[in-house]
């Protein structure tokens, strides 16, 4: 959600700080500025609105080695100007810039109010500035580690002292903190594409440690003062896997990454000679996998509908009971953690607070989770006991397009490694192992098609109410469809089991109201015809997509005012198939309404608070 970055080092922190908090725009944010060390005070500039915004209210001659950089987005206090971050103390001595929620910061500010300080915000971050300048210590460090004593809630945060030229104090919990190494020169971020220009060198804060860097180094301790060691990993992604390149939105060139996206998911992990997938990440033995007679799979948004669609795979192929939850309410019902239970974390950015408390749940009451993320040393990824890494690459646009697939792949592959230690048989693994081998080469074919797709979207760029249907998988498709749409184009759509349809739904059916039906060709085809008639007979528009061929297909094209057309692949890949162009879809019908399909309103790619 909010992002961080920070620099301390021999050049001009301002280009740096600025820089990396455009690569942080993804995340989503309403607001942004930055704090300068200067020779003996501090440089602010922030305001409401996007950091083209921030640029054009900066002084020119702002400058200084070491600072700290903000985005917002609002939690508590609206947009504007005051609430945007950095946050200053009373007597303008320390800046702070602050992700999270500080759940007691209403005792703590009336506290605070108490001494005569006056805030300057309605925000809960202002707090920390306060609270460190009120401690008597002789070092920033100390101060904000007896600081955080007094907090109850998540935290990321930076904070800087004019009186201690070039150094910053960083610390984390519960919402991600990274610390990049450079060359005579040390970064800190919410994320490491703040500053994957100037290293690939990072370390990765775990809840309740306090890093103090500058440009000579770094130092971590934990709460009780006592020194962390952490030790630096590499990461692979380089600058230029963050950037647009010919493409007009990251949403477009991340739809067109996924046969990519695909290839690097499976790759080195389909082992033709026993026709299964090698998944050595899940620290798991045979035995042990045996021994589970249930798996619950947990995430929000699009990664707990990527959830919804593999808990059917796993289950066709390994036969093993298997169902999924959104990882927001999981923990709230005081669930009972069994020991034959797996559990399997699904999130993309490996940050979702949500996802990660769940985990933390699970964990504390005996139960052995695998995560299912994209982001390498992430925080879900370090909390789970073994996994899946879906090296995707880099996902830039807020909604979730070539992680969502390469997640269902990563059940796919999840799904055949475990039935073939049961009743899969090698036919059956064989067959499925050549379709995910294929499967890069169809996906590029379908996005051939896109100028057939955008056609279709001129007719329904208009509505204002749209249902997507399917059953089973098809059901799955129809959710992560309608949550496109929704997201990216805030047009209001609902997704439905096309079974549920006549208990209720149906009375909604108009023609102001057009249906987009996910239609497999399987053995439930029959059924989902006589629903489609049904709709016909409320004289409902219709959009449906299909792989059906020959006699069927010509029965289809009857029944649909539009027909998409997607290639046959075996059932278990079909909602790939399916999926990619209604992702067309709703990002075309987002451009024609003109909405920033990038960042959509309200929304955040890495939602790391409650």
């Amino acid at each position: 959600m909010c992002g961080i970055t920070g620099y301390s080092g021999q050049q001009n922190a301002v280009p740096v700080l600025m820089e990396g908090l455009k690569r942080l725009e993804y995340r989503g944010y309403d607001s942004a500025g930055i704090a300068l060390q200067g020779k003996s005070s501090l440089s602010i500039a922030k305001c409401r609105g996007k950091i083209s915004q921030l640029e054009s209210v900066l002084p020119r001659r702002m400058k200084g080695r070491a600072g700290i950089g903000h985005t917002r987005w609002a939690t508590h206090g609206e947009p504007n100007d005051d609430n945007a971050h950095p946050h200053v103390s009373a007597d303008g001595r320390f800046a702070v810039v602050h992700n999270g929620i500080i759940e007691n910061a209403t005792p703590l500010r009336a506290r605070l109010e108490a001494h005569g300080i006056r805030f300057a915000s309605e925000t809960d971050s202002e707090v920390l500035a306060h609270m460190i300048a009120s401690i008597d210590a002789d070092t920033l460090i100390e101060r904000v580690r007896i600081a955080l004593g007094e907090i109850e809630g998540t935290y990321g945060l930076a904070v800087i002292d004019a009186q201690a030229p070039g150094q910053i104090v960083a610390a984390r919990n519960g919402s991600p903190v990274v610390l990049g190494i450079g060359d005579k020169e040390m970064l800190v971020a919410s994320d490491v594409a703040a500053f994957v220009r100037h290293t690939q060198q990072v370390i990765y804060l775990d809840d309740g440690d306090i890093a103090e860097i500058s440009a000579s180094g770094y130092r971590v301790i934990d709460r009780q003062a006592v020194t962390a060691h952490k030790q630096p990993t590499s990461i692979d992604w380089s600058a230029e896997t963050y950037d647009k390149g010919d493409y007009s939105h990251f949403t477009l060139k991340e739809i067109y990454e996924q046969p990519e996206a695909i290839a690097r998911t499976i790759k080195g992990r389909l082992d033709n000679r026993f026709q299964t997938a090698h998944l050595g990440g899940l620290n798991l033995e045979p035995r042990e996998i045996l021994a589970y007679r249930r798996i619950r799979i947990l995430g929000c948004g699009s990664a707990g509908i990527a959830g919804f669609i593999g808990a059917r795979s796993i289950e066709q192929l390994a036969r093993i009971p298997c169902d999924a939850e959104a990882a927001s309410e999981f923990r709230y019902r005081n669930p009972v953690i069994e020991p034959d239970t797996l559990y399997i974390a699904v999130s993309q950015s490996g940050e979702t607070y949500d996802t990660l408390a769940a985990v933390q749940e699970i964990k504390r009451k005996g139960g052995r989770v695998l995560g299912i993320v994209n982001v390498v040393g992430s925080s879900i990824a370090r909390a789970c006991d073994g996994g899946i890494y879906l090296h995707a690459g880099p996902e830039i646009a807020v909604v979730s397009t070539k992680t969502f697939i390469s997640t269902l792949i990563a059940f796919v592959l999840l799904g055949l490694h475990l039935g073939r230690m049961k009743d899969l048989s090698i036919a059956e693994g064989r067959a499925l192992i050549e379709a995910l081998e294929a499967l890069p080469d169809q996906v590029s074919a379908i996005l051939q098609h896109e100028s057939d797709i955008k056609t279709i979207a001129e007719k329904y760029s208009d509505i204002e109410n749209v249902y997507f249907v399917g059953r089973n998988l098809g059901y799955g498709v129809a959710m992560e469809a309608a949550l496109k749409l929704k997201e990216i184009s805030y047009i209001h759509a609902e997704a439905y089991a096309a079974s549920e349809l006549k208990h209720g739904p149906l009375a909604l059916i108009s023609p102001a109201t057009p249906t987009v039906f996910v239609l497999p060709d399987d053995d439930l085809l029959e059924k989902n015809l006589s629903t489609i008639e049904e709709i016909r007979a409320r004289k409902g528009p219709l959009l449906i997509v299909t792989n059906a061929a020959g006699e069927r297909l010509e029965r289809v094209r009857k029944l649909g005012d539009d027909c998409i057309l997607a290639p046959q692949i075996r059932d278990l890949l079909t909602p790939v198939m399916m999926l990619l162009p209604l992702q067309l879809l709703a990002y075309h019908i987002a451009l024609l309404r003109d909405c920033d399909v990038d960042q959509p309103r309200n929304l955040a790619k890495s939602v790391t608070v409650e």
